[in-house]
């Protein structure tokens, strides 16, 4: 979910003057009933809320559906696919004894902003049920191959709507934090469109692929902690072990580590959160000027670790005035 704010100002009791761009995921069957026959339903939601709604390419049984407009454009538009899916619902179960289900869709959120939405102690997601009488799950883990997680609503169309309304005023007001790495949909044929990339005696995972499209300064063809090695002289090593759970080290210089860790260790704690890794920092040790770091986790949250790792340390180093990969 990206939302960017206008040059309008926000007014006390009226829904924020932004621009919001809201990604949902659907299945096949759903993205079917929003799009109708020949496209007339879909014109029709576009024309009546004055929103662009976008639709990912069917490759996948997954499909993406992109919301974007103002605030009052995008409530419009979640009220008219809630609305359509209710219909489509009641006339599913118009000759059953089976109360029919609540509306419920998928955003898509980075990461970085689910504790906001949540709150101290589940405090604000527990308000924004009360407020709009719906349902709203974060779910615990990322997204494959991202940093972001799915947020799940249920309820009738219009407390969809007021919950989506008061999750884009928490995103307001806390941004996404770092580089956020897309939910991308797999083919339904599980192949992947680029060849493998080695790294570390091994292939480079599709997460490796998505994390060196977001970091610019990165060589092409050169991984992030090779190019790493080379900048700042830090060192990798993995340790064998099962391949669901394996552990990686990194030798990094004093000087750099305080921006890994962070104030009252709010980096390395975001690091932990956004990756789903363990990861702990060695102490000093007498004598020398390195510290370890081990990384425990699967390969992609190792992955994703890294790449936030060795995001902090470029961003360190450029702030120093040092030369930027």
């Amino acid at each position: 979910m990206d939302i960017s704010l206008t040059t309008e100002n926000k007014v006390p009791g009226e829904a924020p003057s932004v621009t919001l761009t809201i990604r949902l995921i659907m299945q096949g069957k759903d993205v079917g009933s929003i799009i109708g026959k020949k496209g007339d339903t879909i014109k029709r939601f576009r024309e009546e809320s004055g929103a662009r709604i976008n639709i990912s390419d069917g490759s996948s049984p997954e499909r993406i559906v992109t919301i974007t407009g103002s605030t009052e454009n995008i409530l419009k538009a979640f009220n008219m696919i809630g609305k359509k899916f209710e219909e489509d619902m009641k006339a599913a179960h118009v000759n059953s004894s089976v109360p029919v289900p609540p509306v419920t869709l998928r955003l898509i959120v980075p990461a970085s902003q689910c504790g906001s939405l949540i709150g101290k102690g589940g405090s604000k997601i527990k308000e924004i049920r009360e407020v709009t009488g719906a349902s709203i799950q974060v779910a615990g883990d990322m997204l494959p191959n991202s940093t972001e997680r799915a947020v799940t609503v249920s309820g009738t169309p219009d407390a969809i709507s007021q919950c989506v309304y008061h999750i884009c005023c928490v995103m307001l007001e806390s941004p996404p934090k770092g580089a956020t790495i897309p939910y991308k949909p797999r083919p339904a044929s599980g192949t992947s469109t680029s060849g493998p990339v080695v790294f570390a005696g091994g292939q480079l995972t599709k997460l490796h692929q998505l994390a060196l499209q977001q970091t610019p300064y990165i060589t092409p063809g050169t991984t992030l902690p090779a190019a790493l090695a080379t900048q700042f002289g830090v060192q990798t090593a993995s340790q064998p072990g099962n391949p669901s759970s394996q552990t990686h080290e990194l030798t990094i210089p004093n000087e750099l580590i305080g921006c890994i860790i962070g104030k009252g260790g709010c980096k390395i704690n975001e690091i932990r959160q956004c990756s789903g890794a363990t990861i702990k920092i060695a102490g000093m040790q007498e004598g020398s000027t390195d510290r370890q770091v081990t990384i425990t986790g699967t390969p992609e949250s190792i992955s994703m670790a890294q790449f936030l790792i060795n995001t902090r340390l470029r961003e360190e180093v450029s702030g120093m005035g040092g030369l930027v990969l």
